[in-house]
């Protein structure tokens, strides 16, 4: 691996590896029929649904919107400072917050429901994957690129220190591998086609080469950056190579690669490089990953073991939608069907093999509030997945919805949450009382 030259991220072009976990093609026996056209972080958005041959980046549809300034967000309304929110909630109940959510009206709408629900954690785009910024940025190789050009908000700070006051722990979500706009812009850092050009995956976007040091440097400073800004954690998404067919990334030409040097070891190396630069910020080292990892002996061809991922994060969130499992994974013929036996399956396959190990990060599991597929996803089946997850010891969990819309039904009240978590509940600092 050759050494980093220069740090707007020039650095050389030797950099390493990995990206993250997407679950499209979710591996090894799945079906690609089912899994192929989908990444776990990319699902439709619902009503109504699209077609596979839509999907793609969970915001690409949605039009450029001007930035909105946050109501009420004036420094003579806000106290300063906030709150310090500087430890995670036990459990953590959190929520994904798209771009758009963050730096529109619908965060107003997104904390209010905090306010009176068992959620206490936000997590929020910073660098989707699209390849943009949620703000304004000083990391000389997003100016460069122009991933700065397209705000979603200018008052960041503003929108952080009211999450602050209201007891919501603000996690800042980083897109990794999956970067067309860092690709177009810094070709020697991106994946190369054997025909000549960029490479492609099958919804024609390009990645960056996990096997580049430089990538995984970039997201690190987008990380330092944000913490900087009052972000309490930082996660990092598509930590791992593409989820395509082989007969497509045998076209795929990674110019970074050492002779030998084998996926997994290029998604290990690049762990170690953001772990290694991002706990000195006083954060905790979070990743998504693919939800069959828990399952999946190999490394499903994007580099992900779990083994590998459990004993390198400081926290693992394995992407266990139901609808991403193929028919008859757990002997079960419609998985997306039955979402507390997945969820349970999943998970306690992760815990049985993270038990054995000497260090293992916390499991803290993605689930699924969007429908993709029948049955149409409701309450009931939400909350039949988090049943899973405490059935089997896990009372921290995330819900994603690529649109940041969440059913009220789906969350227990507040006092009706901290009544039955009973006194292990452990609120953060400044936390809502």
């Amino acid at each position: 691996m050759a050494p980093l030259v220069g740090l707007d991220l020039d650095l050389g072009c030797r950099m390493l590896r990995i990206v993250f976990c997407g679950i499209v093609a979710l591996c090894a026996p799945m079906s690609i029929a089912a899994a192929q056209n989908a990444s776990p972080h990319s699902p439709p958005a619902e009503p109504p649904a699209r077609t596979a041959s839509h999907w793609g980046d969970e915001l690409g549809s949605t039009p450029l919107a001007p930035a909105h300034s946050l109501p009420g967000a004036a420094a003579d309304t806000l106290h300063w400072p906030a709150p310090p929110l500087v430890d995670p909630p036990r459990p953590l109940r959190a929520i994904y917050v798209n771009a758009w959510a963050f730096g529109g009206g619908r965060l107003a709408q997104l904390v209010a429901l905090a306010d009176s629900t068992e959620i206490n954690a936000f997590v929020i785009d910073v660098k989707d994957d699209t390849g943009y910024l949620t703000y304004r940025s000083a990391v000389p190789t997003a100016v460069a690129i122009g991933a700065d050009d397209k705000p979603r908000t200018r008052d960041v700070e503003a929108r952080l220190r009211m999450l602050a006051e209201h007891g919501i722990y603000p996690i800042a979500r980083i897109v990794v591998a999956k970067d067309p706009l860092l690709a177009s812009h810094k070709a020697a850092w991106a994946i190369q086609s054997t025909g000549g050009g960029l490479w492609h995956d099958r919804l024609g976007f390009s990645w960056v080469d996990a096997f580049n040091d430089s990538v995984w440097v970039y997201a690190s400073q987008l990380a330092a950056e944000a913490v900087r800004k009052g972000f309490a954690e930082v996660q990092y998404d598509y930590v791992r190579f593409p989820d395509e067919p082989k007969q497509r990334m045998a076209t795929a030409v990674f110019a970074s690669r050492d002779s030998g040097e084998t996926l997994r070891d290029g998604v290990v190396h690049g762990l170690r490089i953001l772990g290694q630069r991002t706990r000195p910020l006083g954060v905790r080292f979070t990743i998504d990953v693919f939800g069959l990892t828990t399952t999946a002996q190999g490394d499903m061809g994007i580099g992900q073991h779990w083994e590998d991922l459990v004993s390198t994060a400081d926290v693992v969130l394995p992407m266990v939608y139901p609808s991403h499992y193929y028919r008859g994974m757990y002997d079960i013929s419609r998985p997306n069907s039955k979402p507390y036996e997945i969820v349970h399956r999943a998970l306690e396959d992760g815990l049985r093999r993270t038990t054995p190990l000497a260090r293992a990060a916390e499991i803290r599991p993605y689930l699924q509030a969007f429908t993709l597929g029948p049955p149409r996803y409701t309450p009931a089946e939400v909350r039949a997945q988090i049943r899973a997850a405490r059935d089997v010891g896990i009372e921290s969990w995330v819900l994603w919805n690529p649109r940041s819309a969440y059913d009220p039904g789906i969350f227990h009240g507040r006092e009706q949450a901290l009544s039955a978590a009973g006194p292990a509940a452990a609120p953060i600092a400044g936390a809502r009382n």
